[in-house]
C-alpha cells in the first residue's frame, strides 16, 4: 500500500521560478563584464584584468548551466523521467563546483608565474574595469545569496569569487600606484584562489551525496524511525531509504509493520499521521508501504537482503 505526499508539504523550500528570472539577468550582466574586461586588458595591457576576464567566461559558463539545469527543473515528470529534471541542477551544480576547481588551480599557476616574473601593469583601465566587474558581481551575487536551491548557490560562488577577484585587481592597482610593487599582484590571486576552492569543495561534497543517494545533511535515521513508529499501530519500520531527489525536496520509502485484521481505511489513517509527521522533519515525498508481522522481508532497517529470495527457493 503506497501513500502519496499530501497538501501541506511544509519540507520543501525548492523555489525555481524567481531563481530562474534571476539568472537570466545575471547572464546577460555578466556578458557586459566580460566585454568591458576584454576591453580593459586590451587598453590597459594588463594579463592580470585579462586574466579576470577569463575568470568571467567561466563564470558566464556556469550561469548560463544553472540557467539552463532551472529552466530544465520546471519541465514536468514524464513516463522516461517520472522524478522530472530536478537532478539537472544538481549536476549544472557539480559541473560549477569542478569548473571552480580548476579555475583555481590555474589561478594558482599563474601566480606561480608571476612570482618568478612580476610583470609591470597600467593601472588607470585596471580600476574602470575592475570597477565594473565588481560592482555588477556584488549586486548579482549579494542579490541571490539566501537562496537555498544548491545550483542557485554555486552559480553566486562564481559572482562572488569574480568580485573577490576584481576587488583583487582594484587594490592591487592601488597598491601598484604608490610602491611599483608588482608582485602583490599574484600574491592577492593566490588568496583568491583559495577562498573559491574552499567554497568549491563543500559544493563538490554535496552535490556527489546528492548524486550517491545520500541521506541528506540535516536528516537523522534514528528520529525518522521514532517519528514513525511513533504513531500507534505502526510495530516496526524496515527497508528505510531516505534521499534527496534536489536540493530541499527530500524524499523517503520504506515498509511499516501494522496489525493484519486492520481496514484499508485504518490503516490509511496510521501512513497519513506518519507522513504529517515526517514533513516536520523536511520530508515532503514519501512513498509508505504496509505490511502485517507474516511478511517475508529482512527486519533490519536498513534493508540489505530479502527473505522472499529464500522463500521461493
Amino acid at each position: 500500500m503506497t501513500e502519496h505526499h499530501h497538501d501541506h508539504d511544509h519540507g520543501d523550500v525548492f523555489h525555481s521560478h524567481a531563481p530562474a528570472g534571476r539568472m537570466k539577468l545575471a547572464f546577460f550582466l555578466t556578458l557586459v563584464i566580460l566585454g568591458v574586461e576584454l576591453l580593459g586588458g586590451w587598453l590597459s595591457h594588463s594579463l592580470a584584468l585579462l586574466s579576470d576576464a577569463g575568470h568571467v567566461l567561466t563564470d558566464l559558463l556556469a550561469i548560463g548551466l544553472s540557467w539552463y539545469a532551472m529552466k530544465q527543473s520546471e519541465k514536468p515528470a514524464n513516463e522516461g523521467m517520472t522524478f522530472g529534471y530536478y537532478r539537472a541542477g544538481i549536476l549544472a551544480a557539480f559541473i560549477n563546483g569542478i569548473t571552480l576547481i580548476l579555475i583555481t588551480l590555474w589561478i594558482l599557476w599563474e601566480a606561480f608565474h608571476r612570482f618568478k616574473h612580476p610583470e609591470q601593469v597600467s593601472p588607470t583601465w585596471m580600476f574602470v574595469s575592475a570597477g565594473v566587474g565588481l560592482v555588477m558581481n556584488l549586486y548579482l551575487g549579494l542579490g541571490m545569496r539566501h537562496e537555498e536551491n544548491i545550483n542557485v548557490r554555486s552559480a553566486v560562488l562564481h559572482m562572488l569569487g569574480d568580485a573577490a577577484a576584481s576587488a583583487g585587481v582594484i587594490v592591487g592597482g592601488i597598491i601598484i600606484v604608490f610602491t611599483k610593487w608588482y608582485v602583490i599582484d599574484p600574491t592577492l590571486s593566490v588568496l583568491i584562489a583559495l577562498l573559491i576552492a574552499r567554497g568549491a569543495w563543500k559544493i563538490v561534497k554535496q552535490t556527489v551525496s546528492v548524486l550517491m543517494e545520500g541521506t541528506p545533511a540535516g536528516i537523522e535515521i534514528q528520529k525518522v524511525v521514532n517519528a514513525i513508529t511513533s504513531v500507534q499501530g505502526i510495530q516496526h519500520v524496515h527497508d528505510l531509504h531516505v534521499w534527496t531527489i534536489t536540493s530541499g525536496r527530500n524524499a523517503l520509502s520504506c515498509h511499516v509493520v501494522v496489525d493484519g485484521k486492520m481496514t484499508v481505511e485504518g490503516t490509511q489513517n496510521l501512513l497519513r499521521d506518519a507522513e504529517h509527521k515526517l514533513v516536520h522533519l523536511g520530508i515532503g515525498h514519501v512513498t509508505i508501504q504496509a505490511e502485517d508481522p507474516t511478511h517475508l522481508h529482512d527486519e533490519s532497517i536498513l534493508c540489505t537482503s530479502d527473505r522472499l529470495e529464500e522463500h521461493h527457493h
